[in-house]
């Protein structure tokens, strides 16, 4: 990492932790916590350090660092850290749940690594489904079970995802990087203009969302906004598209990835409020077209991410 990279990041960090914790304290979340709420907070930071730094270039760092096949394949088995950090405290230590956590990194990196290509393989297919099944069968939600950190497991498996494919596979053209550019935050507005036509006519005439007119606390808005960008539009956008769409790439033309992977991301909404929601699948299939093609402008995350953002906000605050 540039020295200037580092201190951005880390300045950064500081002011994203300062105001989660401000956050976590005065909400319900942290009442309901208690005594646990410093831990589960520090299990929280602990989660987003790989997201948060890896778009400064501690990624590509660490896999200069981790130089041999092995080290890098065992270094993944660190990412159970943060749940020790909360679990050893709490004496709740579920030690069938922290093998898990230790050794699904280890064996999916091992897997990676043996991929014989630098096109998308059967064991790339193999690693991404398997951590699909994770988020999606709840493997790891008693890991913190407490109401209100459901997104911890998330951030777990995001974590597993980035190290797969920076460090150990060291996908090219992920765009995985928070280093703004003023085309980043041009294109995503494009693509979210682009998208709120069916966003929003669409949607109401679903009857998936409805109008609410009112106006936003002060502090609504930006709380909102960190969220969003945080812990869903930054894990979903890495996944879908900076590895997703960027593996279909290596195999199919531009449009089918994206099709594709926007296919798939709407998918992966089917058990939002119903048994199989599929107008949410299909509001959400429709919007990953448009993250992709935000994506695929300038291979930047950032641009998906801030698309993906302002269509959630613009939902979370006046449509339900």
């Amino acid at each position: 990492m540039k020295r200037s990279n580092t201190t951005w990041a880390l300045a950064s960090y500081a002011v994203i932790v300062f105001a989660f914790r401000y956050g976590l304290q005065r909400s319900p979340i942290g009442q309901r916590l208690g005594a646990h709420l410093p831990l589960a907070f520090s299990s929280f930071a602990l989660l987003l350090t790989p997201l948060w730094f890896f778009g400064f270039g501690a990624g590509e760092w660490l896999r200069a660092k981790l130089s041999s096949r092995g080290a890098r394949v065992a270094a993944g088995g660190l990412l159970v850290v943060p749940y020790l950090v909360f679990a050893i405290p709490t004496r709740d230590v579920q030690w069938t749940l922290a093998l898990t956590m230790c050794g699904l990194p280890v064996v999916l990196a091992a897997l990676v690594e043996s991929s014989p290509s630098s096109k998308v393989s059967w064991q790339d297919a193999t690693a991404l489904a398997t951590l699909v099944a994770v988020y999606m069968l709840r493997v790891l939600s008693r890991a913190w079970p407490y109401t209100g950190l459901g997104a911890l497991p998330k951030l777990y498996v995001a974590d597993v995802a980035l190290y797969l494919y920076v460090v150990v596979r060291g996908l090219p053209g992920m765009g995985y990087s928070f280093l703004p550019q003023v085309s980043d935050i041009l294109i995503g507005l494009r693509e979210w203009l682009f998208f709120l036509p069916f966003g929003v006519g669409l949607g109401l005439e679903l009857h998936f969302i409805h109008f609410h007119a009112r106006l936003p606390s002060t502090m609504a808005v930006p709380a909102s906004l960190l969220v969003t960008f945080l812990l869903v539009a930054v894990p979903e956008e890495m996944f879908f598209r900076s590895i997703l769409q960027n593996l279909f790439e290596s195999r199919f033309r531009p449009w089918i990835a994206l099709s594709a992977a926007a296919a798939l991301f709407g998918l992966s909404h089917f058990n939002k409020g119903a048994a199989f929601n599929w107008r949410y699948v299909l509001l959400a299939s429709i919007a990953g077209v448009f993250y992709g093609r935000a994506w695929r402008a300038r291979r930047r995350l950032l641009a998906a991410a801030l698309a993906h953002t302002a269509v959630d906000l613009v939902w979370s605050l006046w449509f339900r």
